[in-house]
């Protein structure tokens, strides 16, 4: 897949990285949906939002990209491309492992709790009186 990359897709150099930790084509039975595109398809969707049934064509069949993500979460493939990722990611120094904290304190009356105020009754249905 030379040319332009579109947005949300893998190029040639992050390819070229985790394509050797994606499963082998199977023996048996069908040939797969190439990894890349399928990939490519995955990432649209997280990027984007969008439900599975509205995935471009270009990306293949949707339920095939769906099977597969979800295939790839089960056995541990999204683990050890995240592994990769960090790794290398962390090599080049292109990682900042610096951590934020936000905090931030709300306060609220006590009767945004539901508490009673004295002196008032609050009616909880039909039987209360």
């Amino acid at each position: 897949m030379a040319g332009v990359v579109r947005r949300h897709e893998l190029t040639d150099a992050a390819w070229a990285r985790i394509e050797p930790l994606l499963p082998d084509q199977p023996v048996q039975g069908r040939r797969w949906l190439d990894h890349r595109m399928v990939l490519n398809g995955i990432l649209w969707k997280l990027a984007t939002g969008a439900p599975w049934r509205d995935m471009p064509g270009r990306y293949g069949n949707w339920k095939t990209v769906y099977e597969r993500y979800r295939r790839w979460a089960a056995d541990g493939t999204f683990d050890a491309l995240l592994g990769r990722v960090q790794v290398h990611g962390d090599a080049g120094g292109d990682v900042d492992w610096s951590v934020g904290v936000y905090s931030a304190i709300v306060r609220a009356h006590q009767g945004a709790a539901g508490t009673r105020k004295e002196g008032t009754s609050q009616a909880l249905g039909p039987e209360a009186s």
